[in-house]
């Protein structure tokens, strides 16, 4: 009786175990069963990989100066200033006199040489008329001698002989070589006018351009060089520029003509446009030094070339020595392929993005390049067209079977 007893309890215990088993693997998800990856519940977004224009801003600092100008020094080889012709702050145009030397001398010295241009001018002159004269009767010598070669008639007037010919040419030629010695002296005094007049224009000192007079100082220390402070000095009255130096890894990227945003640091939240004129092709006087923005990676010394910017608005509020940030925009002629910044994951140093493939995900190392706010650059790892995870979390990962996604355009 109590051998039934236990096969009956063992038969009730093995009936609950295989029926526990049964209902377990019925109730199990087939993805949980032979290893199947679990499919996605939560919301994915993708995008598409596309080539989009990355401008890049790129920041320095600058100088505003005027577009030229002119400084006049004190020059001890003309002697002393007579007269200053211009006023501080006094409009003036190219070749206006500014500064008149003491010319009296060289005035002196030329008219001396206009009297003596004159004096042998005429002289000149009483030479010609000699020679012509002398020609005429040299002529008349001539033809009498073959007259009476021909003709043994005698007549009234005197013979005219052979030796009296030779004596009017001979005259002839004295006469013609101390004419051409006067034509000499007088092209030498013409010079000596030449250099005269030069040298007494040249003590007037002109304005090269149009522009203002910032400075007039006529009591300026003198030295036997000259003076270190100028007497004059004017800028252009063409519009403002700024000049600045940008480091070797900024200067390779600037092109001539590509727009820059100027905020004056004097004025807040106002802004200028303008353009790149120039990037010098030479490194400044010393080489090198440090830029307030963006320097070699890594630290280190760099090399600093000079910029030139035009300022394409009005000007008229602003001023010399101004100092100023800039914001050049930069962007390359092709369009990379690009991204999201939200669409990379730093896994363990690499960078990584998942694509969207037959709705599995797949884990793309990327290597990355230029970017901007929004977007970067993918160099290699993705292609054209292919959908990116845009919203990648900590549970997504390779393999990864996708139900359901919505696609950003």
């Amino acid at each position: 009786m109590k051998k039934k007893v236990w096969i009956w309890i063992v038969s009730i215990i093995a009936v609950l175990i295989i029926g526990g088993t049964t209902a377990y693997f019925i109730t199990k998800p087939q993805s949980q069963m032979a290893g199947a990856e679990p499919k996605t519940t939560m919301g994915i977004t993708v995008q598409k990989v596309s080539q989009k224009e990355l401008a890049q801003s790129i920041l320095v600092t600058g100088k505003i100066v005027p577009e030229s100008e002119q400084k006049v020094f004190i020059d001890p080889q003309k002697g002393a200033i007579k007269e200053i012709k211009v006023n501080e702050n006094q409009a003036v145009k190219a070749g206006d006199a500014l500064v008149v030397y003491d010319s009296a001398k060289i005035e002196n010295e030329l008219t001396r040489a206009a009297r003596s241009k004159d004096l042998l001018t005429s002289r000149a002159k009483t030479e010609q008329n000699q020679i012509a004269d002398l020609t005429k009767r040299l002529n008349d010598a001539k033809k009498k001698l073959q007259t009476q070669a021909s003709n043994s008639e005698s007549t009234e007037e005197a013979p005219v002989t052979q030796e009296s010919v030779n004596q009017l040419s001979n005259e002839k030629i004295q006469l013609e070589m101390q004419y051409e010695s006067t034509k000499s002296e007088i092209a030498t005094a013409e010079d000596q006018i030449k250099e005269l007049t030069a040298q007494k224009n040249d003590m007037t000192v002109v304005s090269k351009m149009d522009g203002i007079i910032v400075k007039v100082d006529p009591n300026v220390a003198k030295t036997e060089t000259g003076s270190a402070e100028p007497v004059i000095h004017i800028i252009s009255s063409q519009p403002y520029k700024v000049i600045g130096t940008m480091s070797e890894f900024d200067a390779v990227k600037i092109q001539h003509g590509q727009p820059v945003i100027i905020r004056p640091k004097v004025y807040k939240d106002r802004e200028w446009k303008g353009t790149i004129e120039s990037v010098s092709q030479f490194p400044t006087e010393d080489g090198g030094g440090g830029g307030e923005f963006g320097g070699p990676p890594g630290g280190g010394n760099v090399t600093m070339y000079p910029f030139k910017v035009a300022i394409t608005d009005d000007t008229s509020e602003l001023r010399q020595g101004f100092h100023v940030s800039l914001e050049i925009k930069v962007s390359g002629a092709e369009k990379p392929l690009a991204v999201p910044h939200p669409a990379l994951v730093d896994e363990g140093g690499a960078k990584v993005v998942y694509v969207l493939v037959d709705r599995k995900l797949e884990r793309r190392e990327v290597k990355t390049g230029a970017m901007n706010d929004e977007l970067i650059e993918i160099k290699d790892g993705v292609k054209l067209g292919e959908l990116v995870v845009i919203t990648p979390n900590e549970q997504i990962h390779d393999g990864m079977e996708v139900t359901s996604f919505d696609e950003v355009k």
